[in-house]
Parts: structure tokens; C-alpha cells; sequence
């Protein structure tokens, strides 16, 4: 590895010591490496990378709207890439949340040309391919809670779970941020929440299949789930589990 490139990495990662974020709030929920190819340390492609990386921890990204996407490089060492926030978190939030995926990511998929890295508050993703403004729904992750809502109310439950976030899946595709989050009454004392999500660089085609490809498989007798894939993500509990105040919440008697 060059001098030069020994003092980009250094400086690189020096930033992330003066950046005062929890690893307990930020832990990683899973990490996509598809192990398709491979790079050196001392390759082009890895000097590109961390120069896109560092393009995402920059106090210039876009932490305001919760998605940037870029490339670094010419072919055939091109890095595509792209962060997204989930649609309530603050600006600040996103920005500590991004920072630490990409301070993790090349540790989380050494050497791995291309990773998917999801964690609550945001997702990173980069590789040698072309993934801007392009579907994917493989490498997905479904995180279910524990417990099952009881046997004789699976059916009504599972009708509301999949109405909420279809209904929430209608109203993202159309928006600019490609997000919605509802709230519905599952009982007279119990709500139900639900939020969806797509990187909005898609189309809003696209980002309907997505969503439909999450929400058809999500496990509907918990009482809560998620399901996580690259290109979008859907989510339902039985707790208020995005911040309300910061969302226009749709909400249904």
C-alpha cells in the first residue's frame, strides 16, 4: 500500500475516535457479505471504497433527508453505495448511526467486494455492482419477536398486520422519501404500529414490489417482526417503536 493511501486510511479512520456514539444504541441486527468477490488492501478498488465511505461520514452527507448515494472510481473498480435512515430519526441520529456502519463495515465483510449492513436506526450498502436506483430483494434478514399473539386471535391480527402495512406501502410508493408509518387499534387498550420503507431512488414500482416481497413475508402470528432486505424494509409490534412526533402517523380506529 502506497504512503499516500496509508495516510487516507489512517486519516479516514481517525474521525470516528473524536465521534461520541454507543455501540449499545447502534448494534449491528445483521450483515449481508454475498462473498462473490474479493479485494486486496492494496488494490484500486479498496482505495475507491474507502473514498466513497468516507464521502457517507462527511459532515457535508445528506443526514437531513436520511439517503445519499454515490460512486467512486472508474471501471472496473468502480464502488457504488448508498446510506438510508430510517424516515423518523433525527438528522443526528442518522448521522452517528451512518458513522458507525461505515467505521464497522469493513471489519463486519473483510475484503468483501459488496455488503449490506442493517442496523435499527439505518442501513449501508456498497459493492462492485451497480445498485443505484436498482431492486434487490435477496440477502434479506426477518427479526421476529419471541412471542405469539394467542392462537384464537392469529387470524384477526394477521388481517390488520398485512391491511396496515399494505395501505402504508401504497402511501410510501407515492411519496419523495419512500416512507410511512400508521397506527391502528388492535384492541380497545392495545394499538398496532407499522412502518415501511424503500431507498427512494427507486421507482415507485419497484418500490412496491419490494414492499410487497417484505410484507408477504413477514411472520404475522408474533406479536411483532420485521423483515429487512437491501433495497427495503417493513416492520409491525405492539409498541410505539418509531418517535410519532417526528412522523405525519396515519391513524386508524
Amino acid at each position: 500500500m502506497s504512503s499516500r493511501v496509508t495516510f487516507f486510511f489512517l486519516s479516514f479512520f481517525s474521525v470516528f475516535t473524536c465521534i461520541k456514539v454507543s455501540s449499545h444504541d447502534l448494534s449491528l441486527l445483521y450483515n449481508f457479505c454475498p462473498n462473490t468477490t474479493t479485494y486486496s488492501r492494496n488494490s484500486t478498488y479498496y482505495t475507491n471504497l474507502i473514498t466513497l465511505l468516507a464521502s457517507f461520514s462527511s459532515p457535508n452527507s445528506s443526514y437531513s433527508t436520511g439517503f445519499q448515494s454515490g460512486k467512486a472510481g472508474q471501471a472496473p473498480d468502480t464502488v457504488t453505495g448508498l446510506f438510508l435512515c430510517r424516515g423518523d430519526v433525527s438528522q443526528e441520529s442518522c448521522r452517528n448511526c451512518v458513522a458507525f456502519a461505515v467505521n464497522e463495515s469493513l471489519t463486519r465483510c473483510p475484503n468483501q467486494s459488496e455488503a449490506v449492513l442493517y442496523y435499527d436506526e439505518c442501513t449501508l450498502r456498497y459493492s462492485h455492482r451497480n445498485i443505484l436506483s436498482t431492486l434487490r430483494t435477496d440477502g434479506g434478514y426477518t427479526l421476529p419477536n419471541l412471542n405469539n399473539i394467542p392462537r384464537n386471535q392469529q387470524d384477526r391480527f394477521r388481517d390488520l398486520v398485512l391491511s396496515t402495512l399494505n395501505q402504508a406501502a401504497a402511501k410510501a410508493v407515492a411519496s419523495s422519501r419512500k416512507f410511512d408509518a400508521r397506527k391502528v387499534n388492535f384492541t380497545a387498550l392495545q394499538s398496532l404500529y407499522g412502518l415501511v420503507q424503500c431507498t427512494p431512488d427507486l421507482t415507485g414500482q419497484d418500490c412496491l414490489r419490494c414492499l410487497q416481497t417484505s410484507i408477504n413475508q413477514l411472520p404475522t402470528e408474533r406479536i411483532g417482526a420485521r423483515l429487512l432486505l437491501p433495497s427495503c424494509g417493513s416492520r409491525y409490534e405492539l409498541y410505539p417503536f418509531y418517535n410519532e412526533s417526528a412522523v405525519t402517523t396515519q391513524t386508524t380506529t
